[in-house]
This record gives structure tokens, C-alpha cells and sequence, in this order.
């Protein structure tokens, strides 16, 4: 048993239908890891949260001068 747990990847949409044969849902981990050795091996993956392609509409405040 690992002492410390696996890093999650974050994978778009697309690849995950695409892998769904590999992969299977883990409840307890909130993610999708390998069929049969998911338990103990192999990537674990989530799918991607983040949003592209939405301009920022606030105040830019990096690299200001205080």
C-alpha cells in the first residue's frame, strides 16, 4: 500500500470517452484510473475544470507597483 497518494492529472473531455475501454470511475478517489490495476497503479485522472477562450473583464493587478 502507498504511503502517499497519486498526483491527479487533469485530461479534456474528448480523451476520456476516447479511453473509456481503459478506464473506469473510482468513487472514492473522484477520478477515473485503469481498469484491473487502477488500485494500485497507473494514472489517476480527472476530468479537466479549468475554462479556455474567456477574456478577463477585471483589473489586471499583476506586476503593479504598490
Amino acid at each position: 500500500m502507498r504511503h502517499r497518494p497519486r498526483p491527479r492529472r487533469y485530461v479534456a473531455s474528448p480523451w476520456l470517452v476516447l479511453l473509456a475501454p481503459l478506464l473506469r470511475y473510482s468513487t472514492t478517489r473522484d477520478a477515473y484510473v485503469l481498469r484491473a490495476i487502477g488500485g494500485s497503479r497507473g494514472p489517476v485522472l480527472r476530468r479537466e475544470r479549468r475554462r479556455r477562450g474567456r477574456p478577463f473583464d477585471g483589473t489586471e493587478r499583476r506586476a503593479q507597483a504598490a
